[in-house]
């Protein structure tokens, strides 16, 4: 046996090796209807179909390896060792989302399964069970879990007593199962019953009724109902399911239904109906295809375990090997005799579970960026899929965990507003379009990290937020998955760190199960799943794991690894510690394991060979198709809509909401004031939307501008957070995920900058990596740039947006007016609900509360609220400046915004006494820019000035000249811009930032040209 695995050829070698040396007494097998044990929580049938996922699993990672080898293959960060996760697959239910890292092929496997309807592949507990765990031997009287379809009305959870405080928050329930291989009883009749009759211990099926949420009476609770509020929508994809589950029975190589999605029935055409990955009959095998080349790997090749055919064709195409040719030949030993595998037996012969071949398929067309990839289409590769709720992320370092919190909150949150546990099905925002999320009521929401990964801010943050959130009293059902191998590349994780790290969290509960143990983590699992859904709080589950072959790709760990690390990993390698469970069980023998493990290897590299010709992505346009979807028009439409119901249906509320005090009737407003009756009216038609951030609440905002909304709105609409920017926009990116359309505030710009991967690696990301299956809504109202008199440092004046403004999709909107900012804002929030779109609102601090323009008293920078009649005429478009012409507006084109707006205006005032007509362009949208407005105004004067208040170094203005020289502007153009400083105290400040002086002196030298 090799000692050192240094290659995906060693690993296969090794564990062909070792299942061909199992051995068990024949005479003595058990039914596989009954339990594998005595004791044990799943039947052998259940427990030889997750083999089967661990199997595919790792074949997919060698098949990985293989594709890279000769440049086929972009992804090679495989699970060999993790595939202990599909027992965490197992115990949960096929609905509950799932944020997956990388390591989860196992996982994703056993979730297509669940959700194809496969028999034997265990759903988690479901309804009108109970999560007490049976004391050991009391297996005789619990029956095992039943199916998802069996489900009644609620499954009611209540964790086992263990030693120490049980229910409490910082309770621990620590169970490490080792693997055991208990004498076998000779099974003296196959079980008439079936599989669902069977008993094991782990399970008490007692159902109860929820515990009330505990509450602090101090701090607002968001999970309790607004009684003035209708209930929130669904989480709602933009566009129809993108990936529907193969039906039980039919073709499990690939293809798909009549009318599923197209990028999975792209494998029809390469795998008919009929073909899977189970054994083909011998009459297919015989029978030549009339239908040429494209041939599903079923029908292409014998039966894989006869003498004559090629037994472990797919593991012999390894790295180095050679092209795809070498998948239809015969499996060869080192010394070039044939390989073919042991004799068959009747567990060889059962049929993979339904949604197994969908999985691989899957996977291997994102390893090949193949456009027909069901979430990204070639974009990146992910575990994803909408019809599996599996959200897809991007991130190995944890930054999908504050939003799995926010999917958490919002999941209770919704859960709560419908006494009945229903949701209503409100669709998100006024013209959306948006359908019903598919999460029922008592979804828990799992996200899965490495050990290195739990040492990041963003895990961190994640932790703090949901015991933060627990403590108070709300309810966030979030389990937490630590699978820990040690390792994070090639730095080790300190002896005991992870442990420690996770047991000392408050508020969340801690589980530990070795993930090479295929029962102990089942019966875990199921643990700490059920306390989650029974408590609707937090948990952590730490699984110990092992990693194979290395980090990634070109990764030779005997460079930072010894042989003796190396091998006791392999000793607990998780295919070979089911496969001895099963073996010693008397379930299956090691012929039949090695067997199947064969024929799954040359399935799996049949399907790789087939999506290797399947189209990639082909040009730009295709590439970004579904980074930002706009529809103009729908927008517009969404606004008027709102319109019609403030006038109409909604009139008396929203005069009861403003106290008969509606605001088109308060006289001229400023900033602050038209963007709070703007969020008030969003409130009263977006009944999902939710304002929350540092101090908007009780306090109303550092600058009065959420003053009174949570008095008019509840708690549960309008409130605090932590003090955490990374965990507010975690809230809102998780909130939007679940069907709210949430509104948080960064309280400062430069804030942003502690969470800004929140937008960029996460909210951005989110519609372009799921093809639009999952949208991310949110409007962040951000209070920021410079020109605050008595303030000073980067925090509270910080002129800096290059950040947002090269993220991809991202809506960035600056009002300068009150008049601007209540369009805007409504023009946000309706491209957030219909089109999911991710905006910031970035508001000037300077303006807030700026009354006049040109001398004291003028009130000329105050401005009318629009009644809702005129809110579809007074419309503002994403990317459309405004126009503001002084003079004769002949002359000289100022383009600039926020602050810079207000400058312009006094300068220009000043040049028109000088004879000098001028036009002042408010660019209004930072992202996209109003380019067309731009080139058209520009070319009016020929003559431009940018006035920039941001740097001059990466500023807006640098965008502007880009804008105009990429458009063929040949007129003459000057910037004014900050200095390349951060913003000092005091008068100091206006030797760095523009001033009306610098603007009126940039337009004379551009006029004197």
């Amino acid at each position: 046996m090799l000692s050192v695995v240094t290659t995906p050829h060693d690993l296969d070698e090794r564990l062909r090796e070792a299942l061909g040396a199992l051995t068990a007494d024949d005479e003595r097998r058990r039914d596989p209807a009954r339990p594998v044990t005595d004791d044990a929580p799943l039947t052998g049938a259940q427990a030889l179909d997750l083999f089967d996922a661990q199997v595919v699993s790792r074949q997919l990672d060698l098949a990985g390896r293989w594709l890279r080898s000769f440049g086929e293959g972009f992804y090679t960060i495989g699970s060999a060792g993790h595939e202990g996760n599909a027992a965490l697959a197992a115990a949960l239910r096929p609905t509950d989302p799932a944020l997956l890292h990388y390591r989860s092929g196992a996982f994703y496997c056993v979730r297509a399964a669940q959700a194809a309807g496969a028999e034997d592949v265990p759903h988690g507990m479901v309804a009108g069970e109970d999560d007490r765990v049976a004391p050991p031997g009391d297996a005789a009287s619990v029956p095992l879990p039943r199916r998802a379809d069996d489900a009644a009305p609620a499954d009611r959870v209540e964790a086992a007593a263990a030693s120490g405080p049980d229910a409490h928050a910082t309770g621990v329930r620590t169970v490490v199962r080792q693997p055991a291989h208990p004498a076998v009883e000779l099974a003296t009749s196959p079980s008439a019953a079936g599989p669902n009759a069977a008993t094991a211990a782990g399970v008490d099926l007692t159902a109860l009724e929820p515990t009330p949420a505990g509450s602090n009476p101090a701090a607002p609770d968001l999970a309790e109902p607004n009684p003035a509020a209708p209930d929130l929508a669904e989480p709602s994809p933009a566009a129809p399911d993108l990936a529907e589950p193969s039906p039980a029975g039919s073709d499990l190589a690939g293809a798909s239904p009549a009318g599923s999605d197209p990028a999975r029935a792209g494998s029809a055409e390469v795998s008919p109906a009929g073909s899977d990955l189970a054994e083909p009959s011998t009459a297919d095998l015989a029978r030549p295809d009339p239908a040429g080349p494209d041939l599903a790997a079923s029908d292409l090749v014998p039966n894989a375990r006869s003498a004559d055919g090629p037994g472990a064709a797919g593991t012999a195409a390894l790295p180095g090997d050679g092209g795809p040719e070498r998948f239809a030949a015969t499996a060869r030993e080192a010394d070039g005799t044939e390989r073919t595998a042991g004799p068959a037996g009747p567990v060889a012969d059962r049929p993979l579970a339904p949604g197994y071949a969908d999985a691989a398929r899957d996977v291997l067309r994102g390893m090949v960026a193949s456009a027909r990839e069901p979430i990204a289409g070639g974009r990146h590769k992910v575990f994803g899929r909408s019809d599996l709720a599996v959200v897809p992320t991007t991130s190995t370092i944890a930054s999908h965990l504050p939003r799995a919190v926010g999917m958490g909150l919002a999941v209770e949150r919704l859960r709560r507003l419908d006494g009945t546990g229903r949701r209503t099905g409100v669709r998100v925002g006024s013209g959306g379009g948006a359908s019903p999320a598919s999460w029922p009521p008592d979804a828990i929401v799992v996200c899965s990290f490495g050990d290195a990964s739990v040492n990041h801010a963003s895990a961190t943050a994640a932790l703090n937020t949901a015991g933060w959130y627990d403590h108070t009293g709300l309810r966030i059902p979030v389990l937490f998955v630590c699978e820990d191998n040690g390792l994070g590349i090639s730095v080790r994780s300190p002896r005991g760190w992870v442990e420690a790290t996770l047991r000392s969290k408050p508020g969340i509960r801690y589980f530990a199960a070795d993930g090479s143990d295929l029962l102990g983590a089942y019966a875990v699992a199921a643990e700490a799943a059920a306390w989650v859904r029974r408590h609707r709080r937090p948990a952590v589950l730490h699984l110990s794991t092992v990693r194979l072959m290395g980090h990634a790709g070109a990764d030779v760990e005997t460079a930072y690894r010894s042989a003796a690390e190396i091998g006791a990993d392999l000793d607990r390698d998780p295919l070979l510690a089911t496969a001895r469970l099963l073996v010693g069980a008397g379930v299956a023998t090691g012929a039949d394991l090695l067997a199947r493990y064969d024929e799954i290897g040359w399935r799996v590299r049949r399907i790789a060979e087939e999506v290797l010709d399947e189209p990639k992505l082909a040009d730009p346009a295709e590439v970004v198709a579904p980074l930002a979807p706009r529809r103009p028009v729908r927008v517009a439409r969404a606004v008027a809509d709102a319109a019609a119901r403030a006038a109409g249906p909604g009139a008396a509320a929203r005069a009861e909401a403003f106290g008969g005090k509606l605001p088109e009737l308060a006289g001229p407003l400023t900033l602050a004031q038209s963007i709070n009756a703007a969020l008030a009216d969003g409130l009263l038609d977006h009944p999902q939307m939710a304002v929350f951030g540092e101090d908007v609440g009780a306090k109303g905002g550092v600058y009065g501008v959420t003053k009174g909304l949570r008095e008019r709105f509840g708690a549960a609409r309008v409130f605090d957070t932590l003090l955490d920017e990374t965990s507010i926009l975690g809230l809102g990116l998780g909130a939007g995920l679940a069907g709210m359309l949430p509104v948080p505030e960064i309280q400062y710009l430069a804030y942003l900058h502690n969470a800004e991967d929140q937008l960029r690696g996460e909210a951005a990301t989110m519609q372009f990596f799921s093809r639009g299956a999952f949208r991310n809504p949110m409007v962040v109202r951000v209070a920021g740039l410079a020109y605050q008199e008595g303030f000073g440092g980067h925090f509270h004046n910080d002129n800096s947006v290059a950040v947002l403004r090269d993220i991809p999709g991202l809506v960035v909107a600056v009002p300068a007016r009150p008049d601007d900012a209540a369009p805007m804002l409504r023009t946000c929030l309706a491209s957030a609900a219909v089109d999911g779109s991710v905006c910031v609102f970035l508001e000037p601090i300077a303006l807030y509360h700026t009354r006049d323009l040109h001398s004291g008293g003028d009130g000329e920078w105050l401005a009318e609220y629009a009644e809702p009649g005129a809110w579809s005429s007074a419309h503002v478009p994403v990317g459309r400046a405004r126009v503001y012409g002084v003079g004769s507006a002949e002359d000289i084109t100022i383009i600039t915004f926020g602050n810079g707006v207000r400058l312009s205006l006094r300068a220009a005032a000043a040049l028109a006494d000088e004879g000098v007509g001028t036009r002042v362009v408010d660019l209004r949208w930072l992202a996209p820019l109003p380019v067309a407005d731009l080139i058209r105004e520009a070319t009016a004067t020929g003559r431009v000035l940018v006035v920039d208040e941001t740097r001059r170094s990466g500023g807006v203005g640098e965008g502007v000249i880009a804008a105009l020289v990429d458009a063929g502007y040949v007129g003459a153009a000057r910037r004014v811009a900050a200095v390349d400083s951060f913003v000092p105290l005091g008068p100091a400040a206006r030797q760095v930032l523009v001033s009306e002086d610098a603007i009126t002196q940039g337009a004379r030298t551009l006029l004197a040209r």
